[in-house]
């Protein structure tokens, strides 16, 4: 899949966003090896830490639904009713996707659907990762 084109899924799926507290929207979309797209927005609550992330959101969808290998995960972001930013995913979701991809092969993709984008490989956002392999 184009990496374009995952960018526009992950935009699609910011609309659902759940976002009254920070007024933070943020949509992702998680590629499968297997050519499956999971996507996931940002759920918050009054409690704040029950609350989930996009990213997080997708990788739990796509696990339980059988999913174990991914390829390459879109994300985007900004304030409700805003153009879209290039926005990163938080600790807590890149050690979620370290326990399922390859740092080496993964592709982050994050920008704006139709201007500027920004792909990268996992292990350039965590370098030092503890996953699987520290065990």
């Amino acid at each position: 899949m184009d990496d374009r084109v995952l960018l526009k899924e992950a935009s699609r799926a910011r609309e659902f966003s759940y976002s009254p507290y920070s007024d933070f929207a943020v949509g992702a979309a998680l590629l499968s090896k297997s050519g499956k797209v999971y996507t996931g927005c940002n759920v918050e609550n009054a409690a704040f830490t029950p609350g989930n992330c996009a990213e997080r959101t997708a990788v739990f969808k796509a696990v339980s639904e059988g999913e174990r290998e991914f390829e390459a995960i879109a994300i985007v972001g900004g304030r409700n009713g805003s153009k879209p930013e290039t926005v990163y995913p938080c600790g807590v979701c890149r050690q979620v996707l370290c326990e399922f991809v390859d740092a080496e092969s993964f592709r982050v993709i994050t920008g704006e659907p139709e201007g500027e984008m920004k792909v990268m490989t996992f292990n350039t956002l965590l370098p030092f990762s503890f996953g699987p392999k520290s065990l």
